[in-house]
């Protein structure tokens, strides 16, 4: 008996240890959810029925508290009280509340409540933190809350952007807190610094269980360091609002640690996320890629590439009216977008069109003047155009000189133009490298409109780049997955049949 009784025992040993840190959970019938420091817990919520969260035996150490609740896509709110004011609670997919600390206290209660109709599949945490570290969003003057822990997000098809609230010192309980904004020396929070973190998902996986998942790694300063990209560091003095490159379907979360260097003490605030599309949307929710009409169009474009990828060479025609194409089409996009509000449909069918003419012209150029340098020059520019656009697509792209447009269109043009000047000596290579790169990567873009790539966003920057003016101060960083990997194998395949 007394050898059942210990291995009994060890079993029970062995699943807290699995457990760790999550508490995972269902709906509490009685309207009550206990939690406990760090440790995560899942439960659903349902709008007539609002939940009071307690947290219990808090430590006398602890000066500030930062509750967070988090769904995929269906909002919650997160209050101090049962009545709902914009300065006392918030209402998101990603939000939180700081909670100051008064002497004695050992016990905090909020409450939660889900938004829509829905019942809402959550996950929360209560994280304490000393009267030595910062407080997040503690000189707050721009949103609801007296003091905002959380990020603000926004998106569209260009970018994403981030803002969040000022942090303020630490201070111990029973305290006032410093003073926001009386002098800047290191004695006040102008000595804070913000480093903001980048997390991608894996690709292609849109599931709640991933996402909360993953979240759990960017709530806490240790690991969110040890997991996310750092992106840039703010001081005080700069703007807090970070611009990144909109990843459609991919899911990205941000956060950002707040430090004091001369206590060497930090914080995080609550990590928000985005897939940069609509889970609600009636048509082009998150569920589907890309419209029929960009289908149509990058699957014959693919066709075509895969044909001049392992043939073009032999068939110069084809391949020029291939080149043709891409350089008329690129240019003619551009345009009709900027100047006019037609809508995307019809100028994918007037990019066709007139990509076609394109190509038909440079045929019809060879075929009457035979001037074999100029063509040889629209294919040298064309393979310029997507090295160029490879080296910007690297951490190359991030360097703060090149968010200056100037800079960057001399630049990206220089690079482009070297390479057919490079070759001119030796126009078969040229042409045979032109065929196998440029050939391989139209597959790419077909792949992206069926099954998302990061590898389309090497001209696809370049692209939003040209046609928003304000893209300049997003950070272009993209996952490399295993799509991307695959599909570089399938480039590399046809570039060495080109070859032979």
């Amino acid at each position: 008996m007394e050898l059942l009784r210990l291995l009994v025992l060890a079993v029970l040993a062995l699943e807290q240890g699995v457990a760790g840190p999550t508490e995972t959970v269902g709906n509490s019938s009685e309207g009550l959810l206990e939690f406990s420091l760090g440790k995560f817990r899942y439960f659903k919520l349902n709008k007539p029925f609002p939940e009071e969260a307690v947290l219990r035996d808090i430590s006398s150490n602890a000066t500030f508290l930062i509750f967070q609740i988090h769904s995929q896509y269906q909002n919650t709110t997160v209050s101090f009280s049962k009545t709902l004011l914009p300065s006392t609670s918030g209402t998101g997919t990603d939000k939180g509340l700081v909670f100051i600390l008064r002497p004695e206290q050992s016990m905090c209660t909020w409450y939660l409540e889900a938004a829509d109709a829905e019942p809402v599949q959550s996950m929360a945490v209560p994280l304490s933190y000393s009267e030595r570290d910062p407080v997040p969003g503690g000189c707050n003057l721009e949103f609801d809350l007296d003091i905002d822990p959380n990020i603000y997000l926004e998106y569209n098809f260009f970018e994403i952007s981030i803002k969040f609230a000022p942090a303020n010192l630490g201070y111990a309980r029973g305290t006032d807190p410093p003073p926001c904004d009386v002098g800047m020396g290191q004695d006040s929070r102008w000595r804070l610094r913000y480093d903001v973190y980048q997390y991608f998902l894996p690709e292609n996986d849109l599931t709640e269980q991933v996402l909360l998942k993953h979240l759990q790694r960017m709530v806490e300063v240790p690991q969110v360091k040890a997991n996310a990209i750092k992106v840039v560091t703010l001081t005080a003095n700069d703007k807090t609002s970070i611009y990144f490159s909109s990843l459609r379907v991919q899911g990205v979360i941000y956060n950002v640690i707040v430090w004091d260097p001369l206590l060497n003490t930090s914080a995080a605030y609550v990590p928000v996320h985005t897939y940069a599309c609509s889970f609600k949307a009636m048509e082009g929710d998150c569920s589907s890629l890309g419209r029929v009409s960009t289908k149509v169009f990058f699957t014959v474009f693919a066709l075509l590439g895969l044909f001049i990828c392992f043939f073009g060479h032999r068939f110069w025609k084809t391949e020029l009216f291939f080149i043709g194409f891409i350089f008329m089409g690129f240019f003619f996009y551009i345009l009709i977008t900027r100047l006019t509000p037609i809508k995307y449909d019809v100028r994918l069918i007037l990019t066709a069109i007139a990509g076609s003419v394109g190509g038909i012209f440079l045929v019809a150029t060879w075929w009457r003047f035979g001037i074999l340098m100029l063509c040889m020059l629209c294919v040298g520019l064309v393979l310029g155009f997507l090295i160029s656009s490879v080296i910007f697509f690297t951490l190359l792209g991030n360097v703060k000189i090149f968010r200056d447009d100037v800079v960057f269109w001399m630049t990206f043009s220089c690079i482009a133009i070297i390479i057919p000047l490079v070759f001119m000596g030796c126009l078969r290579i040229l042409n045979i490298l032109t065929c196998g790169i440029i050939g391989s990567y139209s597959v790419v873009l077909a792949v992206d409109s069926y099954l998302y790539t990061s590898l389309s966003y090497i001209t696809l920057n370049v692209l939003k780049r040209a046609l928003n003016t304000d893209f300049h101060r997003a950070f272009t960083n993209v996952p490399f997955q295993t799509t991307g990997l695959f599909l570089l194998s399938v480039i590399k395949t046809c570039h060495n049949r080109e070859k032979k």
